[in-house]
């Protein structure tokens, strides 16, 4: 009986110590446990809908609505899952100084670009709804495929490198969500085996740009991007050249990329003055290296998981981006494309190469073929010797007047004589500059491009486009432009306005609106226009 009794009790016991057991386990499934990382990311997203710069366009608030949506439904789903199965999700946090470095190099290129131009600062709600997202959706795609998510800085540097190229207007918003999703997907899912290791291929922010560049060409649809203002605004920041270098040469030296870099840059610039020695005209149509180009040889094509480790590697590397660039801006402008994603198509493909590149140059000892000098110089550290090559190129480029200060190719009157000399591209270069001022509402520029397609010698003959820019030159109250538009057989011209002189001298970016006139016509005379040096 006692036997009994005490089988009873600890019966009785066990089955006490089992529902014990069991009781934190049926309340956990209330507990979202780390999923509510996921989900405060996703309520801050839902919360940003509800903004003013959000709430202003109709299309732009169902995009942010539809990114929560399909969030929270994965979010749901894969609760559920795990609740079901009973696993757990967790997360590591692991803080990389190449993601938060980065991020606040490319925050500092948004504070100074955007202070001279207002739409980068009216995007930053929009850049921080695409962090919260990138966060979310990288989070849930991690734990989709397996339990840990390393929590850290790493989505900051894709997306601000991502707008510092392309955005789509609010229109067309969701695309940009697309884009984001695109490049997350392709770090998880596109890797290879890298010295042991399993790494992910290619750049994320590149090869959602490239991509996307890809098709935005191949439908002719770059107009629902921001894409050619973002290329052309970053000269209306004063002195950007020397600002990138500085800031440049932050991530140069903590990440060693100063091969990459400076070498893309030396390799553009010697091509463009190959090309311009050889043609008499610039290559690129205002600079030596574009501004955006630039911006792109710093922050971009140099990410170190996606670049050779070896020095000669990345000299091969940097050299073989700026051979892409140069190819890619003929290419593109002679398929009618905008050329100003030359910089974004090349990287994915290079990013393909660096196992090869690495493999082969260390067959060749490129260590120690490059490390010519004393390894004891700089502490033994080459990179500061890299740096040191790189800050003498650069202040070499500027003190001949090839990064900040006034180009060649900023002259109307320059492109005006190379076209009637039949110089290469010249007549090209001449109509896409006079069309670019034409649409800022220069009537001189409007006069001047209707006599070309009124003479047809440069374009092809076309009567009614003439009366469309005579008629806009007219409606801008320039004489000649309404003599021609009331005679279709008059070729009247006459010298620019002062408004159309404040738009034609603006070197691609400076603000002359408030210059007094002297000053004005003083610049002019140096853009070789004859009048204003007369009237001096």
């Amino acid at each position: 009986m006692v036997s009994k009794a005490k089988r009873k009790r600890s019966s009785s016991m066990e089955s006490s110590g089992n529902s014990a057991v069991l009781q934190p386990v049926a309340n956990a499934g209330f507990s979202l446990g780390n999923f509510k990382i996921p989900f405060a990311l996703i309520i801050a997203l839902a919360a940003l809908a509800m903004t003013p710069r959000v709430q202003a366009n109709e299309i732009l608030f169902y995009s942010f609505a539809g990114a929560v949506l399909f969030l929270l439904t994965w979010f749901v789903y894969l609760f559920m899952q795990c609740q079901r199965s009973g696993e757990e999700r967790s997360f590591e946090l692991i803080l990389r100084q190449q993601h938060y470095i980065q991020a606040m190099v490319q925050i500092s290129v948004y504070s100074y670009w955007g202070y001279f131009w207002r739409p980068v600062y009216d995007h930053a709600w929009l850049i921080v709804g695409q962090i919260l997202f990138a966060y979310t959706f990288d989070m849930l795609l991690a734990w989709s495929r397996r339990q840990k998510y390393t929590l850290g800085f790493g989505p900051f540097p894709i997306i601000l490198s991502i707008n510092l190229f392309l955005w789509f207007r609010d229109d067309w918003f969701y695309m940009q969500f697309l884009m984001i999703a695109l490049g997350f997907m392709g770090k998880e899912y596109v890797r290879w085996q890298r010295e042991g290791r399993n790494v992910h291929i290619f750049n994320p922010s590149a090869f959602a740009l490239g991509l996307f560049s890809l098709v935005l060409i191949l439908t002719n649809t770059t107009h629902l991007t921001w894409g050619q203002e973002i290329a052309s605004t970053l000269t209306l920041a004063p002195n950007i050249y020397t600002f990138l270098f500085l800031i440049g040469l932050i991530v140069m030296y903590f990440f060693s990329i100063t091969l990459v870099a400076g070498m893309a840059a030396i390799s553009l610039f010697a091509l463009s003055a190959l090309y311009n020695a050889t043609a008499g005209v610039p290559y690129f149509l205002d600079s030596e290296i574009p501004a955006a180009v630039f911006l792109g040889l710093h922050l971009l094509v140099t990410d170190p998981s996606t670049s050779p480790r070896t020095p000669l590697g990345k000299t091969l590397f940097g050299i073989l981006y700026g051979f892409s660039v140069f190819a890619l801006y003929t290419l593109l402008g002679a398929l009618g494309a905008p050329t100003f994603y030359d910089k974004l198509l090349a990287v994915p493909i290079l990013n393909l190469s660096v196992i090869a590149i690495d493999n082969a140059v260390r067959s060749i000892k490129s260590r120690e073929l490059l490390n010519v000098w004393n390894d004891n110089w700089f502490g033994g550290k080459a990179n500061l010797a890299h740096m040191s090559v790189w800050v003498f190129v650069f202040l070499l480029m500027s003190g001949l007047g090839k990064t900040d200060s006034k180009h060649t190719g900023d002259s109307l009157p320059f492109w005006q004589e190379a076209c009637f000399s039949e110089l290469p591209n010249a007549c090209e270069r001449l109509v896409q500059l006079e069309s670019t001022y034409c649409a800022d509402n220069s009537a001189w520029a409007c006069n001047e491009l209707g006599l070309q397609f009124r003479e047809g010698i440069i374009v092809a003959r076309d009567n009614a486009m003439a009366r469309d820019y005579f008629a806009q030159s007219c409606e801008l109250k320039f004489k000649a432009g309404c003599l021609n538009l009331l005679n279709d057989d008059l070729l009247a011209k006459e010298d620019p306005h002062e408004l159309d002189l404040r738009l034609l001298l603006r070197e691609g970016g400076l603000n002359l609106m408030e210059n007094p006139l002297d000053e004005l016509y003083d610049r002019a005379c140096e853009h070789s226009w004859a009048f204003a040096c007369e009237n001096i």
